[in-house]
């Protein structure tokens, strides 16, 4: 008997083939969007604590109360909107395992979701898994800015979701005040629900407010706002992430993740209570932080061949590389990595239809010796 696949079209993920193919190259990985450096010792030493105290077993399926709390009083803090820690707040196995379980709690066969190319690799399967149908609207470089009348547009009778990123992974591009405001009029003038994929929140350079949907009373109520501690402690490989939503929306999302993963890591859980008690900095912190970051990738850049497009938030880097190669991107990235050492990531994959461009991603989310040897290859390509 054949097994009929559900996800025809999908292989392995060009992070897992990039990372890979750096590891046998032993290149400079600048492809899958991790950090090279440790996260802060005290973070590591709450995690050895709380294992050595015996918080090892399963933690409470929405997570432990002390860590929703803190999670509460966070967005509290950074966007002043007051979530119930109890009945508001979820902590999942990665935002990926939160984004997956939103998008299952309300898509149905025959239902429509809005996506915005280039798009998160996990979005789309998760929607054809649960029978709906991926509605990709292209953004374009070099601000990859929404328009909202060609979203106005896009809106039919059978369109239940809309998905956005801010700030958005793969492009750095982040939401202004007007594009919340546009996306809360359309979510409520056609009784949409609006997953908000924040897990680079913390991340808006150059000044920028940080604004999120839990600034839009209106869409906040239809919203599920989804967040990772991976990315804001630099420990992606401990899967922490959340999720806030309304009342309603958390009883079915919940009724799904205990199912999928039930509950997640446990000591972590109590180690990053801890720190967003006790060390706040560590969050408001971190935009100047991975700014530094992208400001010294640039400058090390200024000497190559590659055209470096706006990086207004998240730790990615976008670059045509037109100059150098009239290879495809998949190919260029590959040629990268095995001739010259150095991985990057094609912005093609994130496209269901990709532009006729020729634009990588480099994520600068490194040591400054890892961005200063990548560089050094770069401007001599």
């Amino acid at each position: 008997m054949t097994l009929k696949s559900k996800l025809p079209a999908v292989g392995t993920t060009i992070f897992s083939q990039m990372s890979q193919l750096a590891a046998q190259h032993q290149a400079i990985n600048l492809s899958q969007g991790f950090p090279d450096f440790a996260p802060d010792s005290l973070l590591l030493q709450h995690l050895t604590d709380y294992s050595q105290q015996g918080l090892n077993q399963y933690a409470p399926m929405p997570g432990i109360a002390p860590l929703r709390e803190q999670i509460a009083a966070l967005v509290q803090r950074c966007y002043g909107r007051a979530v119930c820690a109890e009945q508001q707040v979820t902590v999942t196995s990665g935002a990926t395992e939160a984004l997956f379980v939103a998008i299952s709690a309300v898509v149905a066969p025959g239902d429509e979701v809005i996506v915005f190319d280039p798009a998160y690799d996990s979005y789309v399967p998760a929607i054809q898994l649960n029978g709906g149908t991926a509605v990709h609207l292209a953004l374009n470089a070099p601000d990859y800015r929404i328009n909202w009348q060609q979203v106005a547009e896009a809106i039919t009778p059978r369109t239940k979701l809309i998905i956005v990123n801010s700030p958005h992974n793969p492009t750095g591009m982040v939401f202004h005040k007007e594009d919340w405001l546009a996306l809360q009029q359309l979510v409520l003038a056609h009784n949409l629900y609006c997953i908000s994929d924040e897990v680079y929140e913390h991340m808006v350079f150059d000044g920028a407010v940080q604004l999120s949907a839990n600034n839009f009373a209106e869409l906040a109520a239809r919203s599920f706002i989804v967040s990772s501690f991976g990315k804001t402690f630099h420990v992606t490989g401990w899967k922490l992430g959340y999720c806030v939503a309304p009342c309603s929306l958390t009883a079915e999302f919940r009724k799904i993740h205990q199912y999928v993963t039930f509950s997640s890591f446990t000591p972590a859980q109590y180690a990053i209570a801890e720190m967003l008690q006790q060390q706040p900095q560590q969050v408001s912190g971190l935009a100047g932080f991975y700014q530094q970051k992208r400001d010294q990738f640039v400058s090390l850049l200024q000497g190559s061949r590659l055209e470096l497009l706006p990086c207004q938030g998240t730790y990615f880097q976008l670059a045509d590389y037109s100059a150098i190669s009239e290879l495809d991107d998949v190919a260029f990235c590959r040629w990268l990595t095995t001739e010259h050492k150095v991985a990057a990531i094609p912005l093609s994959v994130f496209y269901n239809q990709p532009p006729q461009r020729r634009i990588i991603r480099f994520c600068f989310a490194k040591q400054s010796s890892t961005l200063k040897a990548a560089a050094e290859v770069l401007c001599r390509i």
